[in-house]
């Protein structure tokens, strides 16, 4: 049944690929929308700020055929704003530059349904500007012309007109033009222009994947059978391709064009994501467990009312104080509970987690594992009793080096870790294949869950290009007593500490 309240459409922009690229409106249209139809060029990253339920558009599956009409995406539009939702047509680059979003806006309006466009950074700028070059300069370019490479197969007759493209004053960029590349070329040669005019083809632009070729005019055709060629694409003619010499900066990340596999729960990955786009890599999300509340939450309750007894609060992980001090504002507590006690943290992401409660950590071990912890809490000279708040399962070292010092140790379980069944079928199939370049594990725990889901499927194999990178010796060890093969391990150990080495892997000897 249709709601009686009308929804809106809003068609919005997502930019040419890095996820980074959506405006601050766009990124609010996604907080606030119920339903999400997106194409194909869409970054999927860019989906983990929404809740909404997304589905992707394709107008044409692998081998080119058809399978999803304009219309059919028109009235899907209408179809899910009629129920009263707020609804977001997520569309690569701009919605209007020659993404048929006008299209889509002429068939909400014939249906009356209210709509916004919220522009997006459109394919060309951002090649341009990803690949080393700008598209306007005062030497070089007073103009830039946007053409389609990819004309509706339906019109009689080409609408354009090669001869004054040849004569045009400024940049050329043909959008979608990459299989009809000698055509174009031909064209603009036999209209007048140049051989030797620089050119470029940009595909997968301002992404990890980005492939940049320059040569002459003339040249460039001869490029077009290179594998790492892969559409979306764009084709550029003009002097200002000379600048990437001395401009470009894309290409020169220390990550540039790795994907690399994220261990972690999804929710909590996005430091890690934005750390490898910054980076100039593609994070790649592989969850093995998943963060669950504990089944005893009374036992929480009960030493959260013998807070007083505590001289100090230990916390090995970012979780352990997320739910430890929720629990505390649960039941009507605040920071002044733990006025007796000091907060111990076993590494900076932990302690991290501590500040966004406006709380210090008194001690912080070097190097970050729980026997350094240990030992620093031994050095302390600990008056009382230390409270733990951990994991359902994970290391004893902790416990271990205290019992023996003769320090008592109470442990509360207040989150708990629960194994994924499987990888998930994309996953499984990026490690089958080598496309993942790295995985990170991030514990003992994660390498035993990556060992066993490896196992469970006979036909399941890491393919030889897929490394693996430990975040500390221990976490190596464990995971080489489970059958993985280790390639680096970090020296710091943290997630910063295993891209650093990541990248001192790429390094020459």
């Amino acid at each position: 049944m249709a709601s009686s309240k009308q929804g809106c459409v809003y068609l919005v922009g997502g930019g040419p690929g890095d996820p980074g690229l959506i405006s601050l409106k766009g990124l609010r249209c996604l907080q606030a929308a119920d339903f999400i139809l997106y194409d194909g060029l869409v970054n999927p990253l860019i989906l983990r700020h929404t809740r909404a339920q997304a589905e992707r558009t394709a107008r044409a599956d692998e081998s080119g055929q058809r399978i999803l009409h304009q219309h059919e995406i028109n009235q899907r539009l209408i179809d899910e704003a009629r129920q009263g939702k707020t609804v977001v047509r997520l569309k690569g680059g701009d919605p209007y530059i020659f993404g048929r979003g006008s299209e889509e806006a002429e068939a909400l309006v014939a249906a009356g349904i209210p709509f916004e466009v919220v522009p997006g950074i459109t394919a060309a700028t951002a090649a341009a500007a990803y690949a080393g070059f700008s598209l306007t300069h005062r030497d070089h370019a007073s103009a830039v012309c946007l053409i389609t490479g990819h004309e509706d197969p339906t019109k009689p007759h080409s609408s354009l007109d090669y001869s004054l493209l040849a004569r045009f004053p400024g940049t050329l960029v043909f959008y979608m033009g990459l299989h009809r590349l000698p055509r174009i070329v031909h064209a603009l040669i036999a209209a007048g222009m140049s051989p030797e005019t620089p050119a470029a083809i940009i595909t997968r632009a301002s992404t990890p994947a980005q492939k940049v070729v320059t040569d002459t005019l003339a040249q460039l055709p001869a490029h077009r059978q290179d594998p790492g060629l892969r559409p979306p694409s764009l084709i550029i003619v003009g002097e200002c391709i000379n600048l990437r010499q001395r401009i470009q900066w894309f290409d020169n990340k220390p990550l540039f064009g790795l994907r690399i596999g994220i261990t972690r729960p999804a929710h909590q990955a996005e430091p890690q994501i934005l750390q490898l786009l910054d980076s100039g890599a593609e994070p790649v999300l592989m969850p093995l467990i998943e963060i669950v509340p504990p089944a005893a939450t009374p036992l929480i309750d009960q030493m959260l009312d013998r807070l007083h007894e505590f001289s100090w609060i230990v916390f090995t992980s970012a979780n352990g104080v997320q739910a430890l001090l929720q629990r505390m504002w649960e039941r009507g507590l605040d920071s002044r509970a733990l006025a007796a006690c000091r907060l111990a943290c076993i590494g900076p992401s932990t302690a991290e987690a501590l500040l966004q409660f406006h709380l210090r950590a008194d001690l912080i071990p070097e190097p970050y594992c729980s026997e350094a912890l240990a030992d620093a809490l031994i050095a302390q000279g600990i008056p009382g009793k230390v409270l733990w708040a951990r994991a359902n399962r994970g290391r004893d070292a902790l416990p271990e080096r205290l019992q023996q010092a003769g320090i008592p140790l109470e442990e509360v379980v207040v989150y708990e870790h629960r194994d994924l069944p499987d990888f998930s079928s994309h996953v499984a199939e990026e490690l089958n294949s080598g496309t993942l370049d790295w995985v990170c594990l991030s514990s003992p725990a994660i390498a035993e869950q990556f060992a066993r889901l490896m196992q469970r499927t006979p036909e399941q194999r890491l393919h030889p290009r897929t490394r693996l990178v430990a975040i500390s010796p221990i976490t190596a060890e464990a995971a080489r007593a489970v059958g993985l093969p280790i390639h680096a391990t970090a020296r710091d150990y943290t997630w910063n500490g295993m891209f650093n080495a990541i990248e001192e892997n790429l390094a020459p000897a």
